[in-house]
């Protein structure tokens, strides 16, 4: 396992940290648990709460999925994808801050703002992915992805800390609870602010396309092109629609996994200190991850990940107390950042890296159009059935055919070679 890195991509890496305040604090620990404080309190009940929140989750990253090709498109040319990564990366940091201004008893104007900072934030990941094979040959992917995921889960840690400071001492004696949250999204904000300067420093587009006089106009053509000669890359292809299914129900259960332990009595103060336990195990566990694809392969280490996965979905089913809350929260820790960081890596040894962006832009409409489907089948089997708990479980055939169709690829990948 390479630890020996350059200022670039040392500078990759932290924008994972960067944006690392938002993951914990805006999508997965603080802003859910102050949605539904703030619904309920409208008298919203909590088995709707929790359906609108992955309602929100599914439009935001709805948008962002149908324009992912082309803006990756776009990106591949000269000069383009920092400057895209600049402008999403402030739409979101701007509309996380803006959530710490929305009143209280506006619930709908505060889903609003967080989908618009869904687009940002997802957006600007498409771009930062992208830079993966600007800054590293094939052989230093599954570990340079691997430490990007480590260390934003230990970014997300130390936000996470400072949040949980303002907590205790509610706001050093100055703020409600409902304060300390809306100063906790402008904690996220400021975070992913000061620690993005290394990357928009540091780091450049080394493979490109040269511009020409129509780029945008060009873009929607060469998404054309691509996909009408998909079977060029028959392996990619596949790829995509197996990483389609399985990172479906990694992100479902990320942004749901605080809802759902509110649904079955975790109080607020456990569900804390849990995710922020998720968060210490998962930075060892990422270069673990990282470790196992060295010593065996990348395609293992994936295998690994959806196992594991599908074997959560299924303990879902006796989800009923702290304990065995506590039971996946720990097995969520230990493969989350693994299983996403390979996937990255797998995939960007797999492109024509002058098109990375473009690849990159189908990479992220699958899996942020997957994070689609997944929040709305646990909505839904959540409201039929009145047990977010089965909802959660119901992902699990999502895993089973992610993982049937990934055995499958290296058949393709041989017949390739």
């Amino acid at each position: 396992m390479k630890n020996k890195f350059n200022k670039q991509q040392w500078s990759w890496i932290f924008y994972d940290w960067a944006n690392s305040g938002y993951g914990i604090i805006i999508t997965t620990a603080v802003l859910p648990v102050y949605f539904k404080a703030v619904a309920q309190s409208s008298g919203v009940s909590a088995a709707n709460s929790t359906a609108y929140w992955g309602y929100a989750n599914s439009f935001g990253t709805l948008i962002v999925s149908l324009l992912a090709p082309v803006l990756g498109a776009l990106a591949d040319y000269r000069g383009f994808k920092k400057k895209m990564l600049n402008f999403f990366t402030w739409v979101g940091i701007i509309t996380t801050l803006g959530l710490s201004f929305i009143p209280t008893s506006q619930w709908r104007w505060l889903l609003a703002v967080y989908i618009l900072s869904i687009i940002g934030y997802s957006a600007a990941n498409l771009f930062y992915d992208s830079f993966l094979t600007d800054v590293a040959p094939d052989n230093d992917m599954d570990a340079l992805s691997s430490y990007g995921y480590g260390f934003g889960y230990l970014g997300g840690v130390m936000a996470f800390i400072l949040f949980l400071i303002l907590q205790l001492t509610k706001g050093f004696g100055q703020l409600s609870s409902f304060g300390v949250a809306r100063w906790s999204f402008a904690l996220a904000a400021v975070w992913w602010l000061i620690f993005y300067a290394p990357l928009l420093k540091n780091v450049q587009q080394v493979y490109a396309i040269e511009p020409d006089r129509h780029p945008v106009r060009d873009s929607f053509k060469r998404v054309w092109e691509t996909l009408k000669h998909i079977r060029q890359y028959k392996e990619v292809a596949w790829f995509l629609i197996a990483y389609f299914f399985y990172i479906d129900g990694v992100d479902t259960i990320f942004t749901m996994a605080t809802s759902i332990g509110m649904d079955i009595g975790i109080t607020t103060t456990t569900l804390m200190i849990v995710l922020l336990v998720v968060q210490l195990i998962a930075f060892p566990f990422s270069l673990l991850y990282s470790w196992l694809a060295n010593k065996t392969s990348t395609r293992v280490g994936i295998l690994t990940g959806i196992i594991i996965y599908l074997f959560i979905c299924l303990y879902a089913l006796k989800l009923n107390t702290t304990a065995d809350f506590w039971f996946l929260a720990v097995l969520i820790g230990t493969s989350q950042g693994g299983i996403q960081a390979l996937s990255r890596s797998y995939f960007g040894k797999l492109i024509p890296k002058e098109s990375g962006s473009e690849f990159f832009g189908f990479y992220n409409i699958l899996g942020k159009f997957s994070a689609v489907l997944g929040p709305v089948i646990v909505s839904v089997v959540t409201q039929i059935t009145g047990r977010s708990t089965i909802g959660a479980a119901s992902l699990s055939i999502l895993f089973v055919i992610g993982l049937v169709i990934f055995l499958y690829l290296p058949k393709l990948i041989r017949q390739k070679n």
